[in-house]
């Protein structure tokens, strides 16, 4: 008889125990470790680029396991009566909050698809035009860019002088390459030469800007190649939907009255 009634209050206490355990990662010196700790540490791994897969889940376990004992240890030491940890914890609840207010601004005021292709048409219409490829050789004088003038009209390749002259340190090694760009890069002087060049034509005299004086070759000219809007709507979407909060950070910051 004694040992039926052990035998039932043993099921009993197993079955009493069943629901602690199953919302319990662990029970650590007599106190609860809430499963929900884990899901917290794998939401934030997965915000911070490591999305936390199924064979990870010892190891969350752990990590909480681990946590509540130094936890507990702190806690024995008086560490969280202390005034610098509430300083600590005032601070820590203020960007928690902070943070949840940006995401819930962000889920509540999405970019739409009509401002996204608005902003693409946008940026699309201020790239338009052509792209130049140009050669340059820079020097600081006249007289020395007219002497390298001199030696092209006699057959020298202009690649070659480039890298023997140029003090252009980003385009003299490369024979004076200085790859597609737009005028509106440039500065004005040595644009308003380049856009007058026909394709493989050398400026017929210097040009001078604040850099010193220029030769210029145009290699070759073309339309701008601009991304479609499927290759830059992610990078688009994000850079505006940091813009919209922005613009709203600044006017809860406006309207606050401030003594």
């Amino acid at each position: 008889m004694k040992k039926q009634v052990l035998h039932v209050l043993a099921a009993a206490a197993l079955a009493a125990s069943l629901p602690a355990l199953a919302q319990n990662a662990a029970i650590v010196n007599g106190k609860p470790v809430p499963k929900a700790r884990m899901e917290v540490l794998a939401q934030q791994l997965a915000a911070a680029g490591r999305p936390v897969t199924p064979e990870m889940q010892d190891q969350l376990r752990e990590e909480v396991i681990t946590r509540e004992v130094f936890m507990q240890e702190a806690q024995k030491q008086g560490l969280d009566r202390s005034d610098e940890f509430k300083a600590q914890m005032e601070l820590a609840r203020q960007a928690i909050l902070i943070r949840q207010l940006f995401d819930n601004y962000r889920k509540t005021n999405p970019v739409t698809d009509a401002e996204i292709q608005a902003e693409y048409d946008k940026i699309a219409a201020a790239n338009s035009g052509k792209e130049y490829h140009a050669r340059h050789i820079l020097v600081p004088t006249e007289d020395e860019a007219n002497k390298i003038l001199a030696e092209l009209k006699k057959g020298a390749k202009f690649e070659d002088l480039a890298k023997k002259y140029s003090k252009d340190p980003g385009s003299g090694a490369n024979g004076g390459d200085l790859d597609w760009t737009t005028p509106a890069s440039l500065v004005p002087e040595f644009s308003q030469a380049m856009v007058k060049l026909k394709k493989g034509e050398t400026t017929a005299a210097p040009v001078k800007s604040e850099f010193g004086w220029h030769i210029i070759r145009l290699d070759d000219t073309r339309e701008m190649q601009f991304p479609k809007l499927d290759e830059v709507k992610a990078q688009l979407t994000q850079q505006m939907q940091q813009q919209k909060l922005q613009k709203y950070q600044e006017e809860l910051r406006s309207k606050a009255r401030v003594e």
